[in-house]
């Protein structure tokens, strides 16, 4: 048995659980928009430590959400992380962000399309299917109507996450399948993630971890006119 320490913050959600391998100690969150990380992350901590009845030394990994997502979300929840384990002597485990998200559905056909809200039209997007193996690159890009066209001409393809909201309009293949529930990153979806991780071996330098940031974008240009057509 391993206890693990879970923290999400790549986006407005602010996730914490506390979990001694699948059995769940602690679990709590806030979605808040205007971002309540550095008021919530450390009292949910506190908390969790205090209703499991358990020091911090006695949590073997503190596994973190490591993005891409919001710079700052990402930064308290990285550092705070960090900072848990140098201060325990404790190991660390890195999750990405939409793989946390791709695991908050289940789907019986298709592929999955976890997509976080960067800006404007853009968005942080990857693709898994429906075991959760990630079969597209993770991406910064720019939603056009042109966007996912591959994926969607297979089958269908199940856009989750608060990214997904900007593609309702423009992306009206009937392959397209969205949700009324927005979802985020959460804590609870990163346990199984982290149980396989535990099982490797596959543990981050605390020293020179960083957040995945990934701030470059991909713009999908349109097709070029064939001149001999007009």
């Amino acid at each position: 048995m391993a206890i693990r320490l879970y923290i999400e913050t790549s986006t407005t959600n602010c996730s914490v659980c506390l979990a001694d391998d699948e059995k769940v100690l602690y679990f709590k969150e806030e979605n808040n928009k205007n971002y309540s990380h550095s008021e919530k992350l450390h009292v949910f901590i506190k908390e969790a430590y205090e209703t499991a009845k358990i020091t911090p030394e006695a949590v073997d990994a503190i596994v973190v959400g490591k993005g891409p997502g919001s710079y700052t979300g990402l930064r308290i929840g990285v550092s705070t992380a960090k900072g848990l384990c140098f201060a325990s002597d404790v190991n660390l485990m890195a999750i990405e962000s939409l793989e946390i998200l791709a695991r908050s559905l289940k789907i019986e056909e298709g592929v999955i399309l976890p997509l976080l809200d960067a800006r404007r039209m853009e968005v942080y997007s990857a693709v898994f299917d429906k075991n959760y193996t990630q079969i597209r690159e993770t991406r910064a890009e720019v939603v056009a109507e042109t966007s996912f066209a591959e994926y969607l001409a297979k089958g269908k393809v199940h856009f989750i996450g608060n990214g997904a909201e900007k593609c309702k309009e423009i992306i009206t293949h009937e392959n397209a399948v969205f949700y009324d529930e927005v979802y985020f990153p959460s804590t609870e979806q990163m346990i199984p993630i982290a149980i396989e991780k535990h099982k490797k071996n596959d543990i981050e330098d605390v020293a020179y971890f960083e957040p995945y940031y990934l701030k470059d974008f991909v713009v999908t240009k349109p097709k070029k006119k064939n001149p001999a057509s007009t």
